[in-house]
C-alpha cells in the first residue's frame, strides 16, 4: 500500500511538470506574457543522512546522493520531485541497510538576497518543501509475521528547505539543505525512523 501511494504521487508529480510543458509550448506569446511559463530548475546532491539505532541513544549516518527537479509557477510556488539513495554499513553487528525514498510535493521559492557586491554579486535564494512518497529499504534485516525479511517499504515524508547560490543564470550552487525525515519501516522498536538530512550539490536552472 505505501509503495503504491508513493508511486502515485511521483507519477502525479511527472504528469503535472509535462502538463506544464506542453501547455507553455501551445500558447501564444501574449498568453505567455500574461502566464509566465514555468521554469524547470534541477539538483544534484551529495547527502548525509542521521538516523537513531533501535532501542539505543546511539546514532549513525547514511552516506549517499539525491537528485531533485521543480517546476515553478507564478509566485515562488511550484511542484517538486525527489530521489534519493543511501547506505550504511554495520548498522547493528554485521548488518547493513540500504534506502531508495521517491519523494514529491509542493514547494516555495524566493529570493532572499545575494552574495558579493557590484558585478560580483550572486544571487541567493531560498526555499521550503513538503513531500510525500515511498522508502524502500533492502539488503538488510528487518523483523516479519515469518521471522526476517531483507526488504522492506514504508511511506515517507520529508518537510525541510535550503539555500540555492546562482553563480551564472544557468548554474548554481545548493549551499545547504536541511530535511526532516520519517519513515515507517519495520524494526524491534517504535517501527518508525525519525532522521535528519542535509544535503550539498551543485544546481542547473532551465527557463526564465
Amino acid at each position: 500500500m505505501h509503495r503504491s501511494i508513493g508511486k502515485m504521487a511521483l507519477l502525479v508529480g511527472v504528469c503535472m511538470m509535462t502538463a506544464a510543458a506542453v501547455w507553455a509550448q501551445q500558447e501564444t506569446t501574449e498568453e505567455r506574457a500574461s502566464w509566465k511559463p514555468a521554469s524547470i530548475d534541477v539538483a544534484a546532491s551529495f547527502s548525509p543522512e542521521r538516523a537513531q539505532q533501535v532501542g539505543s541513544a546511539s546514532s549513525f549516518w547514511f552516506m549517499g546522493a539525491g537528485a531533485d527537479a521543480v517546476a515553478t509557477y507564478k509566485n515562488g510556488f511550484g511542484l517538486s520531485v525527489a530521489l534519493n539513495g543511501e547506505h550504511s554499513s554495520n548498522v547493528s553487528p554485521g548488518v547493513d541497510l540500504n534506502k531508495v525514498t521517491f519523494l514529491a510535493g509542493p514547494r516555495w521559492t524566493a529570493r532572499s538576497g545575494q552574495i558579493g557586491h557590484g558585478k560580483q554579486a550572486r544571487p541567493l535564494h531560498i526555499f521550503v518543501e513538503g513531500l510525500l512518497g515511498d522508502a524502500h529499504a533492502f539488503n538488510s534485516l528487518f523483523p516479519s509475521t515469518s521471522g526476517t525479511t531483507s526488504s522492506a517499504d514504508s511511506l515517507a515524508v520529508q518537510a525541510g528547505g535550503g539555500f540555492n547560490l546562482d553563480l551564472t543564470p544557468r548554474y548554481g550552487l545548493r549551499l545547504a539543505q536541511i530535511d526532516y525525515v520519517r519513515t515507517a519501516l519495520p524494526n524491534n522498536g517504535s517501527g518508525s525512523q525519525n532522521d535528519l538530512r542535509l544535503a550539498f550539490g551543485f544546481t542547473l536552472h532551465l527557463g526564465r
